[in-house]
């Protein structure tokens, strides 16, 4: 079992939404998030006077996947996310110990499904 974090532009949300339920994966956690990466911070005006928010407003995607849809599942992210300007965002990819439906206490893969 794998978690798939993805951290993307709010507006290609529902692009990478749709080509995950095209692979049947329709279980995913999102939240919003802020945070800086290699792209430079945009500036605002306020009053006359310039400054920098630092931090850009992004999406956090997370997808627990069983080990046969993962470069699917990272294929599908990428394809639907990507705009090929800078701060796109990135994908991250971490083995996970164990699952547990609360539920039904159905553990490991069962409990992904």
């Amino acid at each position: 079992m794998y978690k798939i974090e993805a951290i993307i532009r709010p507006h290609r949300l529902e692009a990478v939404r749709d080509a995950l339920q095209e692979l049947g994966l329709i279980a995913v956690t999102v939240s919003d998030c802020r945070g800086s990466g290699s792209q430079a911070a945009p500036t605002h005006s306020f009053r006359g006077s310039q400054y920098s928010a630092g931090l850009e407003v992004r999406t956090r995607l997370e997808v627990f996947v069983v080990e046969k849809d993962l470069e699917g599942a990272v294929d599908a992210i990428q394809a639907a996310a990507t705009t090929g300007e800078v701060g796109d965002g990135k994908i991250l990819v971490f083995k996970a110990e164990q699952a547990v439906r609360i539920r039904t206490n159905e553990r490991g893969e069962a409990a992904l499904s």
